[in-house]
């Protein structure tokens, strides 16, 4: 949706704010707006009815690439619930090739899955694959397959799962605002492979601009496949550009920090130095213990993977009974050392204690 479309239908400073228009209070908005992202998420906001669970069932995930923290989360989450189902589950790494995936959707097609989740694939690279799946009577459901949540009747998807891409961008860039006073000097990574990375990427330059004292010095195209190749010579080469200009990376996804913070450490910039890292998603392992630490990140929007995984096998069981899909859109929630603590749990992932795994075992009568 192009943000002066999507800034009307919101109205008021969080119009302007994604249209990209300039305000004398966008730092103070972004202040108020952080405060609201990182309070505790405790209660459940879900649904509350659905079909009980339907008979065994054979799921199978496509995953865009295990190295991947959200995709991997996902995963494990579409496990754990379709065990409490009594399905089965099998796994497919696309490890980080278009063929792969395409592949792995065969293969899905091969084993008469009756279910397939396409976990972090962008269903418009793979719209012949997906069609075919469709055909063979295969229901379909994806997370992070386009550009916002809901149906995707064009791709024959039963629904997509994400969080409001919009709202997890405005998070992240919005910390560069508030952290920085409005003092921002950011570079934006994104990945044009991928729809939802292009609105999470224009989404974030829009906060940006908003801010009049803030500078976006510039958008670049990386993809995240190649991260380990590409980041450690692409973070050398901004240095040079740029400076002590560049004070803020945002990024669409916390990996292109896994291969950044090495450059940075070489360069003899220190852990709690600029540029501060802030991923728009999706909260893996090593961000949060780079935040814990105080090493090279300063925040991630982490979206609750088990959770999407738990409710990705809620929208298969409805497509399943034949039902509508459930609607249900976690909201964003953005770690910062200052909450990473309470919220982060031991793991270092965000499994929100809300009550979900009670709240979807109670609707499947499991």
């Amino acid at each position: 949706m192009p943000n002066m479309m999507r800034a009307a239908l919101l109205g008021g400073t969080a119009a302007l704010a994604l249209a990209g228009v300039a305000r004398a209070d966008a730092v103070q908005d972004a202040k108020d707006y952080i405060k609201e992202v990182t309070a505790p998420v405790t209660q459940w906001t879900g649904p509350t009815t659905g079909p009980k669970a339907a008979g065994h069932k054979l799921i199978v995930w496509v995953s865009t690439d295990q190295r991947n923290g959200g995709a991997r989360g996902v995963a494990e989450g579409i496990d754990e619930a379709a065990k409490i189902m009594g399905w089965a589950t099998r796994g497919i790494d696309g490890q980080g090739s278009v063929n792969a995936r395409a592949e792995g959707i065969a293969q899905a097609i091969a084993l008469h899955a009756d279910g397939l989740v396409l976990d972090a694939i962008d269903a418009a690279e793979q719209a012949t694959a997906i069609e075919q799946a469709a055909k063979a009577g295969i229901k379909i459901v994806g997370w992070h397959s386009g550009p916002k949540p809901g149906p995707m009747p064009q791709y024959h998807l039963f629904t997509n799962i994400t969080t409001d891409p919009l709202e997890v961008a405005k998070a992240a860039a919005s910390y560069a605002v508030a952290d920085s006073d409005g003092k921002a000097g950011a570079v934006i990574f994104t990945d044009s492979a991928y729809a939802i990375a292009i609105a999470k990427s224009n989404a974030m330059a829009a906060v940006i601009k908003a801010c009049t004292t803030c500078t976006l010095l510039s958008i670049q195209d990386t993809p995240l496949a190649d991260a380990a190749n590409r980041m450690p010579q692409l973070t050398t080469s901004l240095l040079q550009r740029y400076g002590k200009k560049w004070t803020y990376g945002l990024s669409i996804n916390d990996l292109t920090f896994d291969f950044m913070a090495p450059a940075l450490q070489a360069a003899g910039i220190p852990g709690d130095g600029a540029p501060h890292a802030i991923s728009a998603g999706d909260g893996s392992g090593p961000a949060f213990q780079r935040i814990r630490a105080g090493e090279y990140q300063i925040g991630t929007v982490a979206e609750p993977l088990r959770l999407h995984g738990w409710q990705e096998v809620d929208e298969l069981n409805r497509a399943f009974a034949g039902e509508q899909p459930s609607g249900y859109v976690a909201p964003p929630h953005l770690f910062i050392k200052a909450n990473i603590g309470r919220d982060g749990g031991p793991k270092d992932i965000y499994d929100p204690q809300n009550g979900y795994q009670d709240a979807y075992r109670k609707i499947w009568g499991k």
